[in-house]
């Protein structure tokens, strides 16, 4: 029986939850994408950045809510499931988001793979298997030993950060305010611009998401999940937005917008070399895949328990008190994915498939706060105005529908 055998451990704090989730934000994604949107928002990049910020924040604080009122491992299935009681719908977000973690995960293992080949030659299939590897290893090792590397990371990521400011500053200070024209104000397709720059650095925020599916390993979750995720987003906010005004204003847009990677181009014009920001680049890249990984396995692990999918995914190692089937199937797909599938259409696939599942968690919230009563347990939950998921949803489903617009 299911119930006989060992469960997941809490182990986790407020901090170590809230630098997971940083670092699932961070991943390697801001190392590329500030070029992305200053190629369509131009110097107004920071505002397309507190525009995204704003819109994640709707559907993160929904996330924090739910979080609160169902702390379980397969979150975005459970939510749906309190909401509309439909097996198979709930079962549908469920593969949906280990479908995005995987993908997101074999992504981020063939971006190691490139960025390995700067250092050392060797043939990808042996870098990515090896990687693939480590990864299952070191998430089957423990749900804490696992994140302390998660964290350590992040914490590394967030020092290439300061880093990146620190030597950009004085370029960025030196150079005059870029301001627009008051007419360039008035047009349409400068709104547009900065709008466009938001849908790309939308993309930037996703990840907070990936918190609540370690929720049945956290310590007192109720009250530190919520706090967790707020946090999280307030943190890489004020990161995103203090990087993208220096990175605009220390190089011409036209160098910035041709380069691939961007902070690297930054920090080698002001140090003379990239060395040390690629290698952070790098760690940042295994640091996302090994989150998704983790994130994965804890959804069919809760699926697996609800009965959704076979049992053995639930089973947890008496050792390590880690769902090891679940973590070493998660483990074989991503590897999969990364060996044999081509994964640029998946990708732009998954972040649909993410903005979809938004939608849908907004909408059972609503129901779920619309139908709910007054009961002692809902007040000692955490809780948002109802136009918060009114507003999440509304801004997740027309993200859903131009990304959408965009694959065809």
């Amino acid at each position: 029986m299911i119930d006989s055998a060992p469960s997941l451990k809490r182990t986790l704090s407020f901090w170590q939850v809230t630098l997971y989730g940083i670092g699932t934000i961070l991943g390697a994604g801001i190392y590329v994408l500030i070029g992305e949107v200053a190629a369509v928002a131009g110097s107004w990049t920071p505002a397309s950045f507190i525009i995204a910020a704003v819109l994640a924040a709707l559907t993160g604080l929904s996330f924090a809510e739910l979080s609160s009122r169902f702390p379980v491992s397969a979150g975005e299935a459970v939510y749906v499931e309190q909401a509309f009681n439909i097996k198979g719908l709930s079962i549908a977000i469920a593969l949906a988001v280990v479908l995005t973690g995987i993908v997101s995960s074999a992504t981020l293992v063939n971006g190691f793979a490139g960025y390995f080949r700067e250092f050392v030659s060797a043939p990808d299939v042996v870098v990515i298997t090896l990687v693939c590897i480590t990864l299952g290893i070191v998430a089957i090792w423990g749900i804490a030993e696992s994140v302390n590397v998660a964290v350590a990371i992040t914490l590394a990521e967030l020092l290439g950060l300061i880093a990146v400011v620190i030597v950009a500053l004085p370029a960025a200070t030196n150079n005059e305010i870029v301001t627009a024209a008051p007419q360039a104000l008035q047009h349409p397709a400068f709104y547009f611009g900065v709008l466009s720059g938001a849908g790309i650095a939308f993309y930037a925020f996703i990840g907070f998401e990936d918190m609540v599916n370690v929720a049945e390993e956290v310590k007192n979750v109720r009250h530190v999940m919520p706090k967790a995720i707020i946090l999280t987003l307030v943190v890489t906010t004020i990161l995103y937005f203090i990087v993208a005004t220096v990175v605009v204003r220390s190089m011409p847009l036209t160098e910035l917008i041709n380069t691939e990677a961007p902070l690297a181009k930054v920090f080698s014009n002001a140090t003379g070399s990239s060395t040390g920001i690629s290698i952070i680049a790098l760690f940042a890249v295994i640091n996302g895949a090994l989150i998704q990984v983790l994130m994965a396995a804890r959804v069919l692990y809760g699926a697996g328990k609800k009965g959704w999918l076979p049992n053995s995914l639930a089973k947890v190692n008496h050792t390590t008190q880690t769902p090891i089937m679940a973590t070493v199937l998660v483990t074989v797909l991503v590897l999969i994915f990364a060996l044999w599938l081509p994964l640029g259409t998946l990708a732009r696939l998954t972040s649909l498939i993410i903005l979809v599942i938004f939608t849908i968690v907004n909408i059972a919230l609503l129901r779920i706060k619309m139908r709910s009563e007054k009961t002692q347990q809902d007040l000692n939950i955490y809780r948002v105005p109802l136009w918060i998921p009114i507003a999440g949803a509304t801004s997740s489903g027309i993200f859903a529908m131009i990304n959408g617009l965009a694959l065809m």
